[in-house]
């Protein structure tokens, strides 16, 4: 399926040991206003009270990153503006018309997505720095990279914008992999909190994209996400949707990936790795309710790189999504660069700012009930697709 296929001299990159990350300063130009989601009207507050999707969150991830010298082991890989045909890998010519109109005016691209005057042009660099990150790894560049981008992508649909989401990024960068690069297998994990509705419909009927998700239970969007819903025609068995019910902690998503995550991926054998990271199923996160920490998130990224490294020389890209605990949501993304970049031997810079209760909380050392019931209705709903 390549149209300009470069994989023969991509080659294996276990021996590059630098991992690269994709940041732009125009991320944090991105406005979603002061809107509280669905509130249309002014703040009767004194002090207006920002989007929660606000550009703190990427922001101050990067200032982590660099403060504890994370970023001075990753090779900066610049960005630039997906074109139209990129964008249309997934999206339709409409609704990429109607973002360019919004692009003018400001707006809101479909449901919950909205941006001001320009955000076409930093949407467009958001899925051109997926696109990007892609690049530098099959090309050998790096072995790992982290596109810390902002909007985030893994709502948004065909034609439409949803959840914060106005181009789906990871869809356009793995499309653009196995185009460029002629990969066939392409495995997408996404750990956001929010189910993954936009990625999931893009390769609902594919066989040759393998997509995971972990979410809290039917949060959003309602009626995504269910347990059977594992593809269709071609697709079917390549779409695994593992809902947790609220407040399931460590001890339900490491039992999710062992005996669930991590069997599926090794199995397929993907050729390429993408993580769509939203740091939300934190302890502290204000639009869900899990218990995830710091730890939990480096923790992660380091099972998904042991996928890589086993199954496609350590190809891997993690692109931002969600995370909206604005004080803590950093901190876990920060903890993912660092995954990136560290070694087994050494021990973690960044801190857990939750403190010893992050180990002690109940959810983090006991599998509940409710989540133990709701894995094994995956584990059977998966059992005829996979070896488990």
């Amino acid at each position: 399926m390549a149209e300009d296929s470069e994989s023969k001299s991509a080659g294996p990159v276990a021996s590059v040991p630098r991992a690269g990350l994709v940041f732009d300063d125009r991320y944090l130009w991105h406005n979603t206003g002061l809107s509280l989601i669905e509130e249309r009207h002014a703040f009767p507050f004194a002090e207006p009270v920002p989007h929660v999707s606000t550009p703190a969150l990427v922001g101050r991830a990067k200032h982590l990153i660099d403060h504890y010298g994370i970023s001075d082991r990753m090779l900066r890989i610049p960005a630039s503006e997906a074109d139209d045909e990129a964008l249309r890998r997934y999206h339709s010519a409409d609704y990429i018309s109607r973002v360019h109109e919004l692009g003018r005016t400001g707006g809101d691209a479909g449901q919950g997505a909205p941006m001001a005057a320009g955000g076409e042009r930093i949407a467009r660099l958001a899925a051109g720095g997926a696109m990007a990150a892609v690049d530098a790894v099959m090309n050998g560049t790096i072995g790992r990279a982290y596109a810390l981008v902002r909007p985030p992508g893994h709502h948004a649909m065909a034609d439409l914008g949803m959840g914060f989401c106005i181009f789906n990024n990871v869809v356009i960068a793995a499309r653009h992999a196995q185009l460029r690069f002629g990969i066939r297998k392409v495995l997408i994990l996404d750990w956001d909190v929010h189910h993954g509705n936009g990625t999931q419909a893009a390769f609902y009927e594919d066989s040759d994209v393998l997509f995971i998700s972990l979410h809290q239970d039917d949060l959003y969007p309602v009626g995504w996400g269910g347990v059977r819903d594992m593809g269709e025609g071609a697709g079917t068995g390549f779409t695994v949707n593992i809902p947790l019910p609220p407040g399931t902690g460590w001890a339900g998503y490491l039992s999710a990936y062992e005996r669930i995550v991590l069997p599926i991926a090794k199995q397929f054998a993907p050729e390429l790795v993408f993580v769509s990271a939203g740091q939300d199923a934190s302890v502290y996160d204000p639009l869900a309710r899990m218990c995830l920490t710091t730890a939990n998130y480096r923790q992660m990224a380091r099972m998904m790189i042991s996928v890589a490294e086993e199954s496609c020389g350590g190809r891997l890209v993690v692109t931002q999504e969600g995370g909206y605990a604005a004080a803590y949501a950093p901190y876990c993304s920060a903890a993912v660069a660092e995954a990136l970049v560290m070694s087994d031997a050494e021990t973690p810079a960044i801190p857990e700012p939750y403190g010893p209760r992050a180990t002690e909380q109940p959810a983090a050392n006991r599998l509940g009930l409710d989540a133990g019931a709701a894995l094994d209705a995956a584990v059977t709903a998966q059992r005829p697709y996979w070896r488990l």
